[in-house]
């Protein structure tokens, strides 16, 4: 097919999902345009052509894509316009965020043409896949893209059904109950104010977290440039030690063609 437009879409608190996207939107044509949930909200429609290319790029909380992530796709409406979906998950399991996100962008009119699982550094227990991903993780991304260059080079419009791992119905979801906040270390810059998804930052008391507001997305320690917000306290500890032990062997990317 002849490409008139890449989409390459990604909420990225971490930033893995967005280094993803672009990796294979890059591989696929020049002229893309980039969508980031977190940073600009997509808060009204966007019609994509038949001759678009919708990329996406989401990352896995418990097991299922982001809440708040669900209306922002729902405003993508596609023509049988073709796309491909990923997640980014920190080397425990992706679950049901796959075929959710599968699901949710078919309804709107789009065709799935691939569909790929791959590991990032986990966004609380940063010692499990650390520095994922690294040189064999964008050898495997570069070589999906180039599988779906060539998918894209001989797409008429029509696609057959992917056999996506997951369930329907979705595994349902439980809050996390570590929280990031903020230490002496911080000097009311606002920037964590500013990039939290979910307004659990109040900018008057940027050292507390709202925890009933808080995904735990960690987009505020990311983005802090005083390295002032953290995750931490007994309960991190513990889980953590837990954690790290039952997620450590590697696992590798995973993809539907």
């Amino acid at each position: 097919m002849k490409i008139n437009k890449i989409y390459a879409v990604h909420f990225s608190p971490a930033t893995t999902s967005k280094k993803i996207v672009l990796q294979i939107s890059k591989k696929i044509g020049e002229n893309n345009t980039e969508i980031d949930f977190l940073k600009n909200p997509l808060e009204s429609e966007i019609s994509l052509d038949v001759e678009d290319v919708l990329v996406v790029v989401m990352p896995v909380f418990s097991g299922r894509i982001p809440a708040l992530c669900v209306p922002m796709l729902k405003n993508l409406k596609g023509n049988k316009t073709p796309v491909i979906v990923s997640v980014a998950y920190g080397n425990r399991e992706y679950e049901d965020a796959l075929l959710e996100l599968s699901d949710i962008l078919k309804e709107q009119g789009f065709l799935i043409i691939a569909a790929a699982a791959f590991i990032g550094e986990h966004s609380i227990f940063k010692q499990v896949a650390h520095n994922r991903p690294d040189e064999k993780d964008l050898h495997k991304i570069n070589e999906f893209a180039e599988l779906c260059a060539a998918k894209l080079n001989t797409f008429t419009g029509n696609t057959e059904e992917l056999c996506i791992s997951g369930n329907n119905p979705y595994r349902l979801t439980s809050n996390i109950p570590l929280k990031p906040k903020g230490d002496s270390k911080c000097i009311s810059c606002g920037i964590c104010v500013k990039i939290c998804p979910t307004d659990a930052i109040d900018v008057n008391t940027p050292r507390k977290t709202d925890k009933k507001k808080c995904i735990t997305c960690t987009a505020c320690i990311t983005a802090c440039p005083e390295k002032a917000r953290y995750l931490g306290g007994i309960l991190y500890k513990f889980v953590g030690r837990k954690f790290t032990k039952k997620n450590s062997t590697r696992k590798e990317p995973e993809w539907f063609l």
